[in-house]
């Protein structure tokens, strides 16, 4: 937007160079501050579970995000020193552990998408029987998750992903609202690739995958994130665990 320009080619051999403006007057895209957001977070998580290298237009293919705004986003993580990157070419090592944290900072489960608090008064085997047997589409998250891989404590909070609305889900599974002394957490998040990328387990639920339960787990309230960084030890262990 300055007007300068520097072209060089070596087959044929062609060099152009113009001055422009010393500095930008206006207009433009500000360059990503946060990646916070849907489409930053498609960005991360799927640099996370990449194979490196990958350049920003094959990123931005697999994200399903624009080019300029997914180069902008890969400026701010190199920028931050969360990844290595040739000179304005392919990302080549990740800082996985440290961009997760950064990520869950900029992006807390609590502005994941639209949230709400429910009672089970049975008890959450019960939901679980309730999930298993429903037609809500739904991945679960959180504690409940966590324990597939690397368990700490028995459950006291279901955090669960929905694709549908949360009062007509919460109506069949049984729940009731409550301010209160809830045990379940309804999620009806702004990406719904959460749920739709959810995987079935050995006991006929479904779960999200272990990257999203660890950055939820960080933002979680009570022993939620002690859970997180023991899961995220565990993933660090694992390169196939950030699928």
């Amino acid at each position: 937007l300055t007007g300068n320009l520097r072209l060089a080619m070596t087959k044929p051999g062609l060099f152009l160079e113009s001055q422009g403006a010393e500095r930008r007057v206006g207009g433009g895209k500000r360059p990503a501050r946060t990646i916070k957001g849907e489409r930053a977070g498609r960005i991360v998580r799927t640099v996370l579970s990449a194979p490196l290298p990958i350049g920003v237009t094959d990123l931005a293919q697999l994200a399903g995000t624009d080019p300029g705004y997914t180069s902008r986003v890969v400026a701010l993580l190199s920028a931050e020193a969360l990844i290595e990157r040739a000179a304005r070419g392919p990302v080549t090592a990740i800082d996985k552990v440290r961009l997760v944290r950064l990520w869950a900072e900029d992006a807390p489960l609590a502005g994941r998408g639209r949230v709400g608090t429910f009672l089970e008064p049975r008890g959450l085997g019960v939901l679980m029987d309730r999930l298993r047997d429903s037609g809500v589409r739904y991945a679960i998250t959180g504690s409940f998750a966590a324990q597939r891989w690397a368990p700490v404590a028995a459950p006291r909070l279901a955090q669960i992903y929905l694709r549908g609305g949360l009062e007509k889900s919460a109506e069949e599974l049984g729940l009731r609202p409550a301010s209160e002394g809830a045990n379940v957490q309804l999620i009806r998040p702004k990406d719904l690739t959460i749920v739709d990328q959810a995987e079935k387990g050995e006991d006929g639920l479904c779960y999200a995958r272990p990257l999203q339960v660890v950055l939820d787990l960080l933002t979680s309230p009570g022993r939620g994130p002690a859970e997180g960084e023991e899961l995220l030890r565990w993933m660090s262990e694992r390169p196939d665990a950030w699928g």
